[in-house]
């Protein structure tokens, strides 16, 4: 797998409007791994969030030659239903060892923050100020105009990849961090995060680049 390299010129280059790359981390043993059969789970109550992320995240990992399972057809309905020992998660471990995988995905939100921005429509200015005066007149209401401001909301979603492998330690290989800017659509959500994702898991070496 490739290391990285210029990792601040990176993030910016992989952002968009709604998603934006924060942080990511690759195993120093990186390169010692292949995916070949993983495990998918979107740990979501959202079931139909959870539904298209996993799906569209089996497309793509097959559509590159890795046997993908998602969780919303191999686990117990009731497996998300109460919290799980580790007892209970060795024993998910170890069937799917025995069932041949050799990595799990896993991804969930870690954290939701309250943002205000001005919004961009309220002033007939020129986003582009060319002078102080313009830049100015736009952004005094923030003293007498509460208006002007919105707030909203971003999502921290984190995806791990886990090793399961026979033949090697159960450890983390690679790690991202990529920020949801105020989703209003779940299926947009959902394909502009994994578009980041898989972006990022091909620069990183992680997952091949597809032909």
């Amino acid at each position: 797998m490739k290391k990285i390299i210029y990792p601040f010129l990176i993030l910016l280059f992989f952002s968009c409007d709604s998603t934006q790359l924060k942080d990511r981390w690759i195993s120093p043993e990186a390169d010692n791994y292949t995916l070949e059969k993983v495990y998918v789970i979107g740990l979501t109550d959202h079931l139909e969030a959870r539904e298209k992320f996993e799906k569209k995240l089996q497309s793509q990992l097959a559509s590159r030659g890795i046997e993908a399972s998602i969780s919303l057809n191999t686990m117990n309905e009731d497996f998300l239903s109460k919290k799980r020992t580790e007892e209970d998660l060795n024993t998910l471990e170890e069937r799917l060892l025995k069932e041949g995988y050799d990595a799990i995905v896993f991804s969930k939100v870690v954290g939701i923050k309250n943002k205000i921005k001005y919004k961009e429509d309220y002033s007939d200015f020129n986003n582009n100020h060319k002078r102080f005066n313009d830049d100015y007149l736009m952004y005094q209401d923030q003293f007498f105009n509460p208006d002007a401001y919105e707030e909203y909301q971003v999502y921290n979603a984190e995806t791990s990849i886990y090793c399961i492998c026979p033949t090697k330690d159960r450890t983390l290989i690679w790690k991202g961090y990529i920020d949801i800017i105020d989703p209003d659509n779940v299926n947009e959500t959902v394909n502009d995060y994994l578009k980041l994702l898989i972006l990022v898991l091909e620069e990183d070496g992680v997952i091949p680049l597809l032909d």
